[in-house]
């Protein structure tokens, strides 16, 4: 009977492995979406990453050199990426951290911009998702840009 429960506990603690791998990729797909619809100039993609209420925001230096927070429209986003632009919006990521509980998703990741072949800045995005009838979709974003002090992990 002992081995039985033992055996028990294990498939369930698998197949709660199992769901939550499946759920984190799915999270990794409407971020990676994002910045393929970026690299494709493709609006309708980048649009169907987001949820419809949506914050983004953007820690920079302002003009005195103080850190500030900025809060950016989604679709001024969209608009520039689907504005024609002579080379290609690349933000390359690397995935450093994904929490999943239930409908709420909080991703880490740190990322280098380039635009064409030329690097711009660098940072780390932070992105809070939602999962509901249509699946995951970005809620919140902040992120942090600096030119230096890039991590190694993103190519």
């Amino acid at each position: 009977m002992k081995q039985l429960s033992i055996i028990i506990l294990l498939g369930v603690l698998g197949f709660a492995s199992f769901a939550q791998t499946n759920e984190e990729e799915a999270v990794k797909a409407t971020i990676n979406q994002l910045f393929e619809g970026m690299r494709k100039a493709d609006t309708a993609l980048v649009r169907r990453a987001f949820a419809k209420q949506n914050v983004m925001q953007t820690i920079v230096k302002g003009k005195d050199g103080k850190s500030e927070v900025r809060t950016e429209s989604v679709d001024g986003f969209i608009k520039a990426v689907g504005t024609p632009h002579a080379a290609q919006y690349d933000e390359r990521i690397v995935f450093t951290k994904v929490l999943v509980d239930a409908n709420l998703a909080s991703v880490w990741t740190d990322y280098k911009f380039y635009v064409g072949d030329k690097f711009s800045h660098c940072g780390v995005n932070s992105f809070q998702l939602f999962k509901g009838e249509d699946g995951w979709k970005i809620i919140y974003i902040i992120d942090t840009r600096r030119k230096d002090a890039c991590s190694d992990a993103v190519k």
